[in-house]
């Protein structure tokens, strides 16, 4: 197989469409799909073949990748893109599907004799339109040859965790990293939000902690996207984020691990989602502080 690959893309969100560009702009034939193809059309003007079912786009691909909602969506287009599929291509599943949808997804694969890569990716919209995504993947070493391609298109480095993608252990490692997301920027909101109550100027706080170890880069660019009212467009909007909430807080209940900070973000997301800032990015999280009447000017 060559460098120069037909990738198709499934799932043309903040994620998918940047993915697809890149792996555009490095030279690959790039057939996108999304469900609502308006999402998709742009695309177009970066080369890609916009295709009207999941079937006509992954025909003829060499590898598969898709970015959906979540694992049931995703197994719900790959059945739809099923009477395509060609025994042998690849399938790159980089939605964050959580652990249990993986053994679904992988049972799929061997169904239609697919090579299955976990392989779900850390980043937002800034790194992903840059191709500067941390893509964790698990899959058989024989075949890596064939998705490394992709994943030098879409990221700057690959984290391989395993040999089989139907262990999950890309997504376990996925979901332990964006538990620690979810934690810093609930706390993040919740500082800011402190502060606004009790007169605090936010930079005060700032310039007390810089240089320390409570430090870090992440608090900053979170705390501007409030302080600077930029919630649009998200670089991870909150809807998603109450999913993957669920999807961690799911998984240690299935492990036998209460996980209390991950239930308390998944409740502010979700009142943040119900207080009208579904499509923001998730540091939105801040207005579930206050009483939706009195949304505060940060």
């Amino acid at each position: 197989m060559t460098d120069q690959l037909t990738v198709s893309v499934l799932g043309t969100g903040i994620m998918g469409a940047a993915m697809a560009r890149n792996l555009a702009r490095a030279g690959h034939t790039v057939r996108a799909w999304n469900r609502t193809r308006a999402k998709a059309e742009p695309l177009a003007a970066d080369g890609a073949h916009i295709a009207g079912t999941p079937a006509e786009a992954v025909e003829g691909a060499d590898v598969v990748l898709t970015m959906l909602y979540d694992g049931p969506a995703t197994l719900d287009v790959m059945r739809e893109a099923a009477p395509a599929l060609r025994s042998g291509t690849a399938w790159v599943q980089s939605t964050t599907a959580g652990v249990e949808a993986i053994g679904d997804l992988a049972a799929f694969a061997r169904e239609h004799g697919l090579v299955f890569f976990d392989a779900p990716v850390l980043g937002t919209r800034q790194p992903a339109e840059a191709g500067r995504l941390l893509v964790l993947a698990a899959g058989p070493g024989e075949h890596r040859a064939a998705v490394t391609p992709v994943f030098d298109a879409v990221g700057t480095r690959t984290v391989w965790t395993g040999e089989d993608g139907a262990a999950g252990t890309a997504t376990r490692l996925k979901l332990v990293a964006n538990s620690w997301v979810l934690a810093a920027t609930a706390a993040t909101g919740e500082a800011l939000a402190l502060a606004q109550a009790l007169g605090v100027d936010p930079q005060g706080f700032f310039d007390a902690i810089a240089g320390g170890p409570l430090d870090m880069g992440y608090l900053h660019a979170k705390s501007q996207l409030i302080l600077d009212d930029r919630l649009t467009p998200a670089q991870f909007a909150v809807a998603t984020a109450v999913k993957d909430a669920r999807l961690i807080v799911r998984a240690g209940e299935e492990h036998g691990v209460r996980l209390d900070v991950a239930a308390a973000s998944a409740a502010r997301l979700e009142r943040a989602a119900a207080q009208g800032h579904a499509d923001e990015d998730m540091a939105a999280a801040y207005f579930a502080s206050f009483d939706p009447a009195d949304r505060p000017s940060a």
